[in-house]
């Protein structure tokens, strides 16, 4: 039996079919928001995808937003996991899946404003059940870094399957 393609071929192939249209980037940004609901509530933005690398934006409006009038931890964290997630699964062969397994974020300074996640990582070999981190660093308008998520993935062959079974 024919395998289908990976997630991250066919998020990677709806992104390539949109991202050159007018509101492509805004469409797909909202399908993706649809299939991941929690993700969705952030109401970000891909600006980049392709293997290995990942770039999405966050505007600071008052849904993210924590009683400090600044983007909220969680919602830095989400959007880092979600960063980490597109360039991981847009990166591996349809052989592999992987899950996270554990997140850890670290707060710099207060985010104001429009925010900038980006990613950059190789996936790994995968032959045999692995752990792999990818790290995420955000940054605001002014350029500074203000968050740098790590998400560790367990990655693993995604077994044969049989025919008849």
């Amino acid at each position: 039996m024919a395998r289908s393609p990976s997630p991250g071929a066919r998020i990677v192939a709806l992104w390539k079919r949109l991202e050159g249209l007018p509101g492509g980037r805004w469409a797909f940004s909202r399908i993706l928001g649809r299939l991941i609901p929690y993700t969705g509530t952030l109401g970000c933005r891909v600006e980049l995808l392709e293997a290995g690398r990942a770039r999405v934006v966050l505007r600071d409006r008052r849904q993210v937003r924590n009683h400090l009038t600044s983007v909220h931890a969680v919602a830095l964290t989400n959007l880092g996991e979600l960063t980490c997630g597109l360039a991981l699964t847009a990166a591996l062969p349809p052989s592999v899946r992987g899950i996270p397994v554990a997140l850890e974020s670290d707060f710099l300074k207060k985010a104001r404003g429009v925010v900038v996640a980006e990613c950059r990582c190789e996936a790994p070999a995968v032959t045999d059940p692995l752990e792999h981190t990818v790290v995420a660093g955000i940054r605001d308008s002014e350029g500074d870094e203000v968050a740098v998520v790590r998400v560790r993935w367990r990655l693993a062959p995604i077994p044969p399957v049989l025919d008849g079974a």
